[in-house]
């Protein structure tokens, strides 16, 4: 099932810490802050894709602004796909790696947020081509950004997390994407505090 380190990793015990980490009702009105901001610069979408959506509260939040919306998420963990099964359904709730996903369908917006920065950077291409081709409209990545492609040391592990300019790379590859807009997310707001990511919102023209 899992094709590099970085997979087992996240489907085992540290990824089970992570879901325990990331969760509570401060992380959520956070989240609805974020998800806020960005959906002021989309064009009203029904349909979304979150990769690598741990326990769903992205997906729940956007359930909350967009309540017509269909919902769809991939996640590697079990326990954490169990919680995402409660947000958006079994149907819609995938239990596999993001490199081996196969999807029936697009729909208007697929994203990741702090995910590409845990992809083996040996793969991304495959997780920047599915971001693409399940995508009818907007790709949204909220990652760590980095100008040169860069690996820190994450929580006393090497090889598990990785900075770059993901965005730059995606609307390389793919001339047909525009960046629709930008924003930076501070770990020392006042109000909605996020974990330092940059968010860059682009769509096919």
């Amino acid at each position: 099932m899992y094709q590099t380190e970085q997979e087992k990793f996240w489907a085992g015990d540290f990824g089970d810490q992570y879901c325990d980490r990331n969760q509570g009702k401060a992380v959520e009105a956070s989240k609805t802050h974020f998800w806020s901001r960005v959906l002021h610069h989309v064009q009203p979408v029904d349909s979304i894709f979150e990769f690598g959506a741990n326990i769903g509260l992205n997906l729940k939040v956007l359930g909350n602004l967009l309540p017509d919306a269909r919902r769809f998420g991939i996640e590697v963990n079990e326990n954490a796909h169990k919680s995402l099964v409660e947000v958006i359904g079994e149907q819609n709730a995938i239990h596999g790696s993001i490199l081996d996903l196969e999807f029936d369908q697009k729909v208007d917006l697929t994203f990741t947020v702090g995910v590409l920065i845990h992809i083996n950077p040996m793969e991304l291409e495959k997780v920047y081509e599915r971001l693409y081709k399940y995508s009818k409209r907007y790709i949204l990545v909220a990652e760590y950004y980095n100008p040169a492609p860069v690996m820190i040391n994450y929580r006393g592990e090497s090889d598990r997390l990785f900075k770059r300019d993901f965005a730059g790379e995606i609307m390389k590859k793919y001339p047909d994407l525009e960046l629709v807009h930008y924003g930076f997310a501070y770990h020392g707001d006042p109000v909605a505090p996020q974990d330092d990511i940059t968010w860059f919102l682009m769509e096919k023209k």
